[in-house]
């Protein structure tokens, strides 16, 4: 609430809000995807305004306050970003310097490593599978809740679904939320039977003040100890390391004149011979004919990837492999060209033996293979579509619909705004269907067990019961999501209600640009004569189309990665080369992800 009254213009004097904030801007479920550069005050815009337009900084302020920053604000982004900002105070704190004996240099390292999204999807790397990471699950679910107003009825669902999201892992006997809050959490039973709202949040609030001083207080310095280890092993982290050394030798080290100098001024860049006129989806379609082109011609290779076992009271199936085409490694469904046999183990699991299969079947299982690796741990590949036919809007529709989970949900309030009901359900059964996915193909979760089996039977009861005549989808595809989702289980029939999903969203999320085109449009060029054309009206080289394809892919991945949707990867290289490309003034963690992969390609 606080970030959202803020005028803009004193956000973005925060870089580490500009860090959270690019990362956003560039997920590509919107029209335009801007980047800033803080350090020159520089914009740049995607796609271009043409030439001959004059954009006013101001005017662009005006349209990011009101067609942006309510829904960053709604966004897991935004929730990030406030921890972030409350581990730094404490880091910068006096009481951490006289609690854990910090000098000034330690605490300007420890900010180097956990500043931006890059920095808290590192330190959620760290702690992964341990107290740590159920700790800062809880702050942030608790963060969201609480600042819901559960007797707003369009506010309702969302808080009803976290508080039972609460009870199902956080709340439940054991864990560490519960362990660590033991004096406060005598009270939750009582609280059931409680009319007050505030008693409710007093205890949750109070859980969450404890659940922070313990990441801050003990998982911080373990984290600082952490990157300083691994520092010293990554050679490009050297200078890092020698300026640390250089700071903790001097009593009283005083900042070098530069950084206090006045905020440069914000200008946005010009375009570079722009004639024609603007259109985000016409552009879009030309970078992912571009990456279709390139990726045709890669050879195919073979990756083996692993699926724990279920962590769950009755005895866990053994472990299965899973071969999976390299190409297949990706944010949006791809056709498979070598496809390979895919076994999950369990009591019902789904198999695909060698036997004879009608063509409905083998659709749905080669569908399976195509999405499934986007939920494994170790794809790391870029994740963009790799297509056969010319592209449409419904080839890159899922990889949209994955970045608006991220992005506070902006086609479902258009959607709520155009009065379709239908397809606001719709939408919500995609998302939700893409929710359970990661829960039930991680073991490693805490409660995964308990977790999986509420979302299924919230999907079931919210979208499927008594509503097989209701939903335009087949029925076969509803009893099939029916029969496996309310036992908690793994369907690849929720695939096929995704892609059948979005084949009846497809026009309205083209109208969706278009609208966003069209506010753009009004704040930037009022008056002016700018038409939507039918077809782009500038053709950028295939460098910068390649490179704003990644930028907004290493977006979408950063996002994915905080939001839960996408399993983190473990610490290696990678991260401490990030670490040491990172800089706030020069664009943050997207540009540090471009800098590296720019690299290796």
């Amino acid at each position: 609430a606080s970030i959202a009254s803020t005028d803009m213009g004193l956000l973005l004097r925060d870089d580490v809000f500009v860090d959270f904030f690019n990362t956003f801007l560039n997920l590509p479920v919107f029209g335009q995807t801007p980047i800033y550069i803080s350090g020159m005050g520089r914009w740049h815009l995607w796609p271009e305004l043409p030439s001959h337009l004059d954009p006013s900084p101001k005017a662009l302020l005006a349209w990011l306050e009101k067609h942006r920053l309510p829904h960053f604000c709604k966004s897991s982004l935004c929730l990030h970003l406030v921890l972030c900002q409350k581990l730094l105070g404490f880091i910068r704190s006096g009481e951490a310097a006289e609690l854990l004996n910090w000098q000034s240099a330690d605490q300007w390292l420890l900010e180097r490593c956990i500043s931006g999204s890059h920095g808290m999807r590192h330190f959620q790397a760290f702690v992964q599978g341990t107290a740590g990471e159920e700790l800062i699950d809880f702050w942030l679910i608790t963060e969201r809740l609480l600042d819901l107003d559960e007797s707003d009825g369009s506010q309702r669902d969302l808080f009803l679904s976290l508080v039972h999201r609460l009870r199902a892992t956080h709340l439940r006997e054991g864990s560490s939320v519960t362990t660590l809050c033991t004096t406060i959490v005598g009270s939750l039973p009582k609280v059931k039977h409680i009319q007050s709202i505030s008693t409710r949040r007093e205890i949750l609030s109070k859980m969450q003040e404890q659940a922070l001083f313990m990441i801050q207080s003990y998982w911080l310095p373990k984290f600082f100890m952490h990157c300083k280890m691994g520092m010293e092993e990554e050679e490009s982290c050297q200078p890092l390391l020698q300026e640390y050394q250089e700071r903790l030798s001097q009593a009283s080290w005083q900042e070098p004149p530069g950084l206090s100098e006045p905020f440069p001024t914000m200008h946005i860049k010009r375009s570079q011979g722009v004639s024609g006129p603007y259109c985000s989806p016409k552009a879009k379609a030309e970078i992912w004919t571009l990456i279709k082109e390139g990726r045709d011609t890669q050879e195919v290779k073979m990756a083996t990837f692993e699926v724990k076992p279920e962590r769950q009271p009755e005895p866990a199936g053994s472990t299965e492999e899973l071969c999976l085409d390299k190409d297949t490694l990706g944010s949006i469904p791809q056709q498979s060209e070598h496809p390979a046999n895919t076994a999950f183990g369990g009591k019902r699991g789904v198999t695909f033996p060698g036997r004879p299969q009608s063509s409905a079947e083998q659709d749905l299982e080669n569908l399976c293979k195509e999405k499934i690796s986007d939920l494994l741990r170790s794809a790391s590949l870029a994740q963009v579509p790799s297509l056969k036919k010319p592209v449409k809007t419904l080839d890159f529709l899922p990889w949209a619909l994955s970045a608006e989970a991220c992005a506070g949900r902006p086609f479902r309030d258009f959607l709520q705004c155009q009065n379709r009901s239908m397809e606001t359900h719709l939408l919500d059964l995609w998302h939700d269907l893409e929710e359970f996915l990661p829960v039930v193909l991680d073991s490693s979760r805490e409660n995964n067990f308990f977790l999986r089996r509420l979302i299924g039977e919230k999907i079931c009861k919210t979208y499927l019961e008594d509503s097989f005549e209701k939903l335009p989808l087949e029925t076969r595809t509803l009893v099939s999501l029916w029969n496996h989702l309310i036992c908690g289980e793994f369907s690849p029939w929720i695939f096929r209600a995704q892609k059948e999903i979005c084949k009846l969203l497809c026009c309205l999320y083209e109208e969706f640009l278009a609208h966003d085109d069209r506010t753009f449009l009004q704040f930037m060029a009022p008056g002016s004569d700018v038409p939507m054309p039918k077809v782009p009206g500038h053709a950028a080289d295939r460098w910068e189309h390649f490179h704003l394809s990644q930028r907004m892919n290493q977006s979408l991945k950063l996002s994915q990665a905080l939001h839960g949707t996408r399993s983190l990867e473990g610490i290696s290289s990678k991260h401490w080369q990030l670490l040491a490309a990172q800089d706030l003034h020069k664009g943050g963690s997207i540009q540090a992800e471009m800098k590296l992969l720019l690299q290796s390609t």
